[in-house]
């Protein structure tokens, strides 16, 4: 993994209190990337929602025909995995990187997010609030570190969902949002919105009403066993992996977090890091080339991967990026990244067994 860390840091628990400049600018980094990466274009957008949609579909085909236990399994996991594929492409259209035309942008967004159960346009601002503060302390929305003290004082219940069952939050997060944060994706009257967002809001939040009335007629129909056969098993696949490559994004033991005027966005948008998920790169349209995708959230999907290859040189060592399978990945964040000190800037994750803000030090 390329990594940050350099040979003979201070002994200090946390870093200085502010931490050095970057050696290039917003600018100078757009300027290396080819102009024909921001260009979405509506057609080749249009043909990876409607390719996920035709993948779903063969695959409720497939599964209601065969009706085997045997084969159950399997589509729950391709099926889920699909619904994480389909969430993508509403998250392009979050950003305005589907297509130039914001009516579309809407319509495929809601007709991405609709049908698993995320509000769009709430979930839309939401993430708009985190890729501006992206890398934080104060301000990002989601999957932001905890102080030392501050976890020192958690009931070990908080603990447990925090740092131990967090594959399943995200449907807790769209009702209560993240940790120390006030408000409902669903309700117009949350501080995560502006007034004039109300309509926005309450659309999404009616279309979402709209897919559980669905539902409802379904299980009236045919019964529990079906809904969870169907639906409720591939959609907690779905949430797993929402939350799974949602966390890996940002929670890395060598990735900086920052304090007050010590951040600015820059700085933040690279405290992410690219990881390779194999095959399934391709399926979920390369959201682990995550880097560029923060430093230009509307650029589309299609072109990060040039995008990235463009800023490498640029970039040097503050690009970051894991070869890592993603199950080690995994465990080792799940382990050793569970608090930030409680002074600094240019802090790390740290855990009660890892001191890691001794072994590294930020070059910003």
């Amino acid at each position: 993994m390329q990594s940050n860390t350099l040979l003979n840091p201070p002994s200090d628990k946390s870093s200085s209190s502010r931490t050095k400049e970057l050696p290039f600018t917003l600018g100078d980094v757009k300027a290396a990337i080819p102009a024909h990466c921001f260009e979405p274009s509506t057609g080749k957008s249009l043909a990876y929602f409607f390719l996920d949609i035709g993948i779903i579909a063969g695959l409720y085909a497939i599964a209601y025909s065969l009706d085997s236990w045997w084969f159950y399994p399997i589509f729950w996991l391709m099926q889920g995995t699909m619904f994480w594929a389909l969430f993508v492409v509403g998250h392009d259209c979050g950003h305005g990187s589907f297509s130039k035309k914001k009516w579309l942008n809407n319509l495929i967004g809601h007709l991405s997010h609709a049908p698993i159960l995320v509000p769009f346009h709430g979930w839309r601002i939401s993430h708009r609030t985190h890729h501006a503060n992206t890398g934080s302390l104060d301000n990002d929305e989601s999957w932001y570190p905890v102080s030392e003290s501050k976890y020192n004082q958690m009931p070990w219940y908080e603990k447990l969902g925090r740092f131990y069952l967090m594959l399943f939050a995200y449907p807790i997060y769209l009702f209560r949002r993240s940790p120390d944060r006030v408000g409902s994706h669903f309700m117009p009257g949350s501080p995560i919105f502006r007034p004039s967002e109300k309509w926005d809001v309450l659309t999404s939040s009616a279309s979402l009403v709209l897919m559980v009335a669905f539902l409802g007629a379904l299980t009236y129909q045919f019964g529990w066993l079906f809904l969870l056969k169907f639906y409720l098993v591939p959609y907690v696949i779905f949430v797993m992996w929402l939350d799974l490559v949602t966390f890996l994004h940002h929670t890395e033991a060598d990735i900086p977090w920052y304090r007050g005027d010590d951040w600015y966005f820059l700085k933040g948008a690279l405290s992410t890091i690219d990881r390779d998920y194999g095959f399934i790169n391709s399926i979920h349209h390369d959201i682990g080339t995550h880097v560029a995708h923060h430093i230009f959230s509307t650029m589309p999907h299609y072109h990060l991967k040039e995008a990235t290859e463009a800023i490498k040189p640029l970039l040097g060592d503050y690009y970051r990026k894991s070869t890592d399978p993603i199950w080690k990945s995994f465990i080792r964040s799940y382990w050793d990244c569970h608090f930030v000190s409680d002074t600094g800037s240019g802090v790390y994750y740290e855990s009660p067994n890892t001191r890691r803000s001794a072994d590294v030090k930020p070059l910003q």
